[in-house]
């Protein structure tokens, strides 16, 4: 029988990497990790963690604006990039100690430097040759730029988080939540923002009503959000950058923001060398127990490109460590997950959009909310919040629950749970609200929107 140095090598040591070595090493696994930037991988130092950092602190400017409303005068209020950076660079530091120090408590190895496959069971890696067993690739994905940009006229979502002072003028392309997000981030702490997507509307695969709304509020809060529209050239304007439309008009900005997709870390991964198949953007291809097509390999998260969320690859990776080394075989359900988008105002989702679920099952009930929240009363703000629930007809199961507004994001979790496990409309009306609330409303919808033009009712 064939002896190897490790059970599992882990590449990559992000939220997905460190869960299965971690869980892997508990159930009596000798387990190594590489990892060839920071531990902690996208979220923690480059993603959900940092931007969420800089979504609460964008808040603030309307938090001061909203306070005159409670009768609170604030002075003199002013903001400072360099120090939020600063504070945000010292709370990241602070989690990838924590992670490495889990490491060392699961005793699982650490290795640092880009790691290679040779075969199928070698990986190459700070010019040392380590075997194991089982191995398993968790290595993310990393943003990508369009066609005629480059690091030395933009930046990516890598690089925002360590600007050395906040833009005046800044252009963000693309319209997914990365871009949307970083949108909002922006112009709360004061830049001027241009938006530009080549889509019809922002948000591609959420609810249209959630997509519609939230470009409505991000025009109406200062972002200059332009739609079908893509650029045609790119030029240096002294100290500035010039931007021409395909309409010919011109945008001159200080700076130039690449939201515009990321694909998978494989291109320097050897996965040809060890067997392992590739598939559309050079995602690592996998079954349902996220097992590759080379036996002994196994890929979880962003590097497989099935559901690009941080609480996705936590689940894969439990999944990998039960079935593998627990002895206790299951695969990730990748139906019914919750998201966010932490834009302005942010968006919580669960479940099928109105039109996957018409596609799905034909005749649905919609019911829908739209109203200003409570807390924007004394403001006088005009930001909306939107609601609405999916719900088959046949068996009045809700399908998908979408919102946009002030704590859609907390919201969305406990209705995931109810998602989660088949709830039906009757079940959510005869849950008594909790007053006064926003999430009530998901309790209290009792008038269904009329079918859509082109729709025959269901008798």
């Amino acid at each position: 029988m064939a002896r190897f140095d490790y059970d599992l090598f882990v590449i990559g040591a992000g939220s997905g990497g460190m869960r299965a070595a971690r869980a892997s090493a508990a159930y009596g696994a000798k387990v190594v990790i590489a990892e060839d930037n920071r531990v902690g991988g996208t979220c923690v130092i480059r993603g959900c963690v940092p931007k969420k950092l800089l979504v609460y602190g964008a808040h603030v400017r309307e938090e001061i604006e909203d306070a005159a409303g409670y009768g609170w005068t604030i002075e003199n209020a002013s903001f400072d990039w360099p120090t939020l950076i600063a504070n945000k660079d010292r709370e990241i530091a602070r989690l990838e100690a924590v992670y490495r120090d889990l490491l060392a408590a699961s005793s699982v190895m650490l290795v640092e430097g880009r790691a290679r496959l040779l075969d199928p069971h070698t990986v190459e890696i700070a010019g040392k040759q380590i075997t194991a067993d089982k191995i398993l690739i968790a290595n993310g994905a990393h943003p990508v730029r369009p066609e005629g940009f480059t690091p030395e006229n933009s930046i990516t979502s890598n690089e925002a988080f360590h600007l050395e002072k906040l833009p005046k003028r800044i252009a963000v392309l693309g319209g997914g939540y990365i871009a949307v997000e970083f949108a909002g981030i922006f112009n709360g702490l004061g830049s001027q923002v241009t938006q530009i997507y080549r889509g019809e509307q922002i948000l591609r695969g959420f609810d249209d009503d959630l997509r519609h709304g939230l470009a409505a509020e991000l025009r109406v809060k200062g972002i200059d959000l332009n739609l079908k529209t893509h650029v045609k050239r790119i030029e240096k304007a002294g100290n500035a950058w010039r931007l021409t439309l395909d309409d010919d008009s011109d945008l001159e900005i200080d700076r130039i923001m690449c939201a515009t997709g990321r694909v998978p870390n494989t291109a320097d991964l050897g996965a040809e060398a060890a067997g392992v198949a590739l598939g559309d953007g050079g995602a690592v291809k996998v079954d349902a127990f996220s097992q590759t097509s080379q036996p002994n390999i196994y890929a979880i998260g962003d590097v497989t490109n099935r559901l690009n969320l941080t609480p996705v690859a936590i689940r894969e990776a439990m999944a990998f460590a039960d079935t593998v080394f627990g002895g206790r075989p299951w695969a990730m359900d990748h139906d019914t997950v919750a998201s966010a988008v932490f834009s302005q105002p942010p968006i919580g989702t669960v479940g099928l959009t109105e039109t996957a679920a018409r596609r799905r099952f034909g005749a649905l009930d919609i019911y829908k909310a739209s109203f200003r929240p409570m807390k924007h009363t004394l403001s006088r703000r005009k930001e909306r919040t939107v609601m609405k629930l999916v719900v088959e007809r046949s068996t009045q199961r809700v399908r998908g629950a979408h919102m946009l507004g002030v704590d859609a994001p907390e919201i969305i979790q406990s209705l995931a749970v109810a998602v989660k496990m088949g709830a039906t409309k009757q079940q959510f009306d005869e849950a008594v609200a909790v007053h006064p609330t926003a999430a009530e409303e998901f309790v209290t919808m009792r008038s269904k929107e009329p079918e859509p033009a082109g729709v025959k009712a269901a008798s």
